[in-house]
């Protein structure tokens, strides 16, 4: 078959065992299968996140902050001393983590994004106002009370000691924001009040035009790996969030243009593989890409065309699906070299999978994201999962 029949190709009967009618709570829409899958996992998640206290960056300052209590603060993972200049700015090792970097402002954000979608995703299920209540207690934390807010802005992150205060790298650690702005935007006025909740859209709508405008924003957007597919799912996201039609119109003409370009004709990511992690960056980037055609499509028709829009040389996220698959059913299969660290804890069970496999019309995609492991506990896996709760994406 050639890429173009492979790509349009959509098997019927996937889409009639799943219905992919969205808002269909019928046994056979992704809400039902989704829901199956993960009703246990979510609600006992979200009693034990009931009981979690909420923080927000201030309650984590950090002296080497070049910016204030409320400004985002990170440091580059795989800046190390130099030896050849101990005074000077710390160099880099790629895919080798500094675990004595600052990561407190990064862990409360990914606390933020683990704990507040279960916490809505228990009550899309159940419609206990417990769990919507403590959702919405994280918003307010982090996006309205001006006493633990956070700035709408990301000068300060990933920056290297002894050298810059900020890079343009760093607008990947709002990756785990995307769910939580999905999370919102399922809540919407019915879950929070609607002062509220237009409260926590000006944050985004700000971070939004932060993004787009700021010199650090421009550079992300323009990467050509997964920093470019991370700042358009943002984007994508957060737009969606607050209604801006230009942002969105902005990312699907980066998607076509430049992201699904990243890829090779045969589906695999040659920028990603070249990396001393290429398993785990093959993943991500996959996943992020997936997220993304999926939040652009919006509606069947829409994302079966996302996924099966082709670039000039044939490639296709049906494509990019298709070529991973077979290394996460068996990564011994795997024919570029093993990550650094954390190859151990790959596979897990990817978004992409369960997206390409509606989109596409792949059932054996669905069987093997049913059969992974939803909750890793390493931190490099967690950081690099940026859909944990695909029931808020399928509701």
């Amino acid at each position: 078959m050639d890429r173009r029949g492979f790509c349009l190709g959509v098997a019927a009967g996937v889409f009639a065992s799943y219905g992919f009618a969205l808002g269909d709570k019928s046994d056979e829409s992704p809400y039902a299968l989704v829901a199956r899958t993960d009703r246990k996992r979510i609600l006992s998640a979200a009693a034990r996140y009931l009981k979690e206290p909420v923080r927000t960056i201030t309650a984590f300052p950090s002296e080497r902050n070049p910016g204030g209590l409320h400004d985002f603060f990170s440091e580059s993972d795989y800046f190390w001393p130099n030896p050849a200049n101990p005074n000077g700015p710390y160099k880099e090792r790629d895919g080798v983590t500094n675990p004595d970097n600052f990561l407190g402002h990064r862990k409360a954000m990914i606390a933020l994004s683990v704990q507040m979608p279960a916490l809505t995703a228990a009550w899309l299920l159940t419609k206990d106002v417990r769990y919507s209540r403590k959702a919405v207690q994280h918003l307010l934390a982090w996006f309205v009370h001006p006493a633990t807010r956070m700035n709408p802005n990301l000068e300060y992150a990933q920056g290297v000691r002894n050298g810059v205060t900020g890079r343009s790298y760093g607008i990947i650690d709002t990756l785990h924001l995307v769910e939580v702005a999905r999370a919102a935007s399922v809540l919407g006025p019915d879950g929070c009040h609607h002062d509220t909740f237009a409260a926590i859209q000006d944050w985004f709508r700000e971070y939004v035009h932060w993004m787009r405008t700021s010199a650090k924003g421009i550079k992300e957007r323009d990467a050509t790996n997964n920093h470019a597919t991370c700042w358009g799912l943002q984007v994508a996201e957060f737009a969606r969030l607050v209604k801006d039609d230009d942002a969105l119109a902005e990312v699907r003409g980066i998607f076509a243009e430049k992201l699904v370009p990243q890829m090779a004709p045969e589906g695999y990511f040659p920028r990603e593989v070249k990396r001393t992690k290429p398993y785990g960056y093959s993943i991500f980037n996959f996943d992020v890409l997936s997220a993304l055609a999926w939040s652009l499509g919006e509606t069947r028709d829409g994302r079966k065309a996302l996924f099966a829009q082709k670039d000039m040389e044939g490639a296709c996220v049906c494509k990019a699906a298709a070529w991973i698959f077979p290394y996460l059913k068996d990564k011994s299969k795997w024919p570029y070299a093993h990550d650094v660290q954390h190859w151990e804890s790959w596979p897990v069970r990817s978004p992409g999978l369960l997206f390409s496999g509606l989109a596409c019309g792949r059932g054996e995609y669905i069987q093997l994201w049913e059969k992974l492991d939803p909750d890793s506990t390493d931190p490099e896996v967690i950081r690099n999962f940026p859909v944990r709760q695909p029931l808020l994406w399928v509701s």
